[in-house]
C-alpha cells in the first residue's frame, strides 16, 4: 500500500498557556520542535474529524513546547482544541534510515513465517519499555510479535507488501 494519503500521529495538543490563546503541545518528533516544521497540521478530536491548520508558529517553553495556531487568539478558543491529535501527511516526513520503518507503513503488510504460513496483517503497533510490538490479526487471532528486527522480524519489503517473521504459527 502507498505511503500517499496516510498520516502520522507526530504530538498532541495538551494544555493552554496564557490569555492569548497559546497551547501546550506535546510532540512527538525528533528533536521535538521538528513538528513546526511539517504542516499543515491535521488536528483530529475523534476519527473522521479533521481540521486541516497551515502557519503555526511554536517554541520551546520551559520544559515543553508551545504553539500559536492562526485564528486562535484567546483563551476561550484555544480551550476547545486541548487534548486533540496532531497528525501530518505521511509524503511530509524525510525518509527513514536504513532498517527503521516508520509504523503506518507497516500497518497492512501480510505477515508470514519464515515457513510461509500466512499469520494475518499488521493491524498496529505500539511501543513497550523493551521493544516494539506488532499486532497482527487475520480475524480470528491477534497475535503480539515483538518488532525485533534479526530475531523475530527477519525481513520487510514494503514494495511487495509483505513482512517475514521467525515466529510458531501455534503461539
Amino acid at each position: 500500500m502507498s505511503a500517499a494519503g496516510r498520516r502520522v500521529l507526530v504530538g498532541r495538543i495538551v494544555g493552554l498557556f496564557g490569555v492569548q490563546g497559546w497551547l501546550k503541545v506535546e510532540s512527538w518528533t525528533e528533536p521535538r520542535t521538528q513538528i513546526f516544521r511539517y504542516q499543515p497540521w491535521l488536528l483530529s478530536a475523534a476519527p473522521g474529524e479533521e481540521t486541516e491548520v497551515e502557519g503555526v508558529k511554536g517554541r520551546p517553553q520551559g520544559k515543553g513546547l508551545i504553539a500559536q495556531l492562526p485564528g486562535i487568539d484567546g483563551r476561550d478558543a484555544a480551550a476547545a482544541l486541548v487534548g486533540q491529535d496532531i497528525y501530518v501527511a505521511r509524503e511530509q516526513l524525510p525518509p527513514p534510515g536504513k532498517d527503521e520503518y516508520y509504523w503506518v507503513d507497516l500497518e497492512g503488510l501480510e505477515v508470514v513465517t519464515t515457513e510461509n504460513v500466512v499469520l494475518g496483517r499488521v493491524s498496529h503497533l505500539f511501543a513497550t519499555g523493551a521493544n516494539d510490538v506488532v499486532v497482527v490479526r487475520d480475524g480470528e487471532r491477534e497475535r503480539l510479535i515483538p518488532f525485533v528486527q534479526g530475531s523475530y522480524v527477519r525481513s520487510v519489503d514494503l514494495s511487495g507488501g509483505r513482512m517475514v517473521v521467525d515466529w510458531d504459527p501455534e503461539f
